[in-house]
């Protein structure tokens, strides 16, 4: 069979061998399975917005919690990056901001007095989307923890 096919809300017309044409009513709403409705926002609220500097405060809160007193051990270095991913991860979902697509990027490295140069690309909304990022520094390493938030249309 051959047709229209369009997604819920419209006519699903097939062609048949037998009719000339069958409309069928799509499902309504709410025969749709619980969260699969369009709620048509495509802007966040003032309230929902991503903010910078609450997800600053949270990143340096998890960071420092975890690498207070430690020293830089390479072989440590990339368990720690995974649990301070998924703690900022976490807080930052606390926070509320539930139509954000988060990715979180932590580096760390041992500190010899050398520079670094961390830099990204995205391609996002810049109405609706940010980052943040806090910087730690310790006696023998340094680690760079970036949180982005990406609204969900």
């Amino acid at each position: 069979s051959s047709g229209i096919n369009a997604e819920y809300g419209h006519y699903y017309i097939t062609n048949n061998l037998r009719k000339m044409a069958e409309v069928d009513v799509a499902p309504s709403p709410s025969d749709l399975p619980s969260g699969a409705e369009n709620s048509y926002i495509i802007r966040p609220n003032f309230k929902d917005k991503f903010k910078p500097s609450v997800v600053k405060e949270a990143i340096q809160d998890v960071v420092t919690e975890h690498l207070k007193g430690k020293d830089y051990d390479p072989e440590q270095a990339p368990a720690w990056c995974k649990a301070i991913t998924e703690a900022v991860k976490e807080r930052v979902k606390s926070l509320g901001m539930d139509r954000y697509k988060l990715a979180v990027n932590v580096v760390i490295g041992e500190q010899r007095g050398q520079g670094i140069k961390v830099g990204c690309r995205c391609f996002w909304d810049s109405d609706t989307d940010n980052y943040a990022q806090h910087l730690y520094m310790g006696e023998s390493m340094f680690c760079l923890a970036t949180a982005f938030g990406v609204f969900y249309y």
